[in-house]
């Protein structure tokens, strides 16, 4: 690891502020990793209101003359949440290191090595992050490293390279 907090390997390409420049590579702090947060939990929202209304839509072509809408338990909800986050921030991650909240943010999450976390980091981060969200916090500190990049060894930088798009 290089002794100041870029991550090795990170090159910028194209035209950008030099603000933006300087950053590039840097790990990210905990305000930008909350935004990025924040645009996932709506996504997360949005599709999770997409399943009900698909949901929704099968059940009245099923039976229109007796259709009701379905009203899942709490727990139903609470599972398929749980299942749709840990799915999405597993597969991005894994896909490209990034989320569309990361992606928003100029973030990318990078394995010890440098690239995208390995499916089983990946997973284990997401359940990291779902469980202790309160993690995150660590991210203030000087070192801006939260709770799953300390055990998982990973790290959240900025990255503005078009080396990924949105998902």
């Amino acid at each position: 690891m290089p002794t100041d907090d870029r991550i090795a390997g990170q090159g910028w390409s194209g035209a950008a502020p030099d603000r933006v420049r300087a950053a590039q590579g840097r790990r990210a702090g905990v305000v930008s990793r909350v935004l990025a947060a924040v645009v996932d939990l709506v996504v997360l929202a949005l599709a999770l209101g997409a399943g009900y209304l698909t949901v929704t839509g099968v059940v009245f072509a099923a039976a229109p003359a007796r259709f009701a809408f379905p009203l899942p338990s709490q727990t139903v909800v609470e599972v398929t949440a749980a299942a749709l986050a840990i799915a999405y921030l597993t597969g991005s991650w894994t896909a490209t290191g990034r989320t569309i909240g990361d992606q928003a943010l100029g973030l990318r999450v990078l394995s010890r090595e440098g690239g995208s976390p390995h499916p089983l980091i990946a997973l284990l981060r997401a359940l990291c992050c779902l469980v202790f969200p309160i993690g995150l916090v660590l991210a203030a500190g000087p070192a801006r490293r939260s709770l799953a990049d300390l055990v998982l060894r990973t790290s959240v930088v900025y990255d503005w390279s078009p080396r990924s798009r949105l998902l």
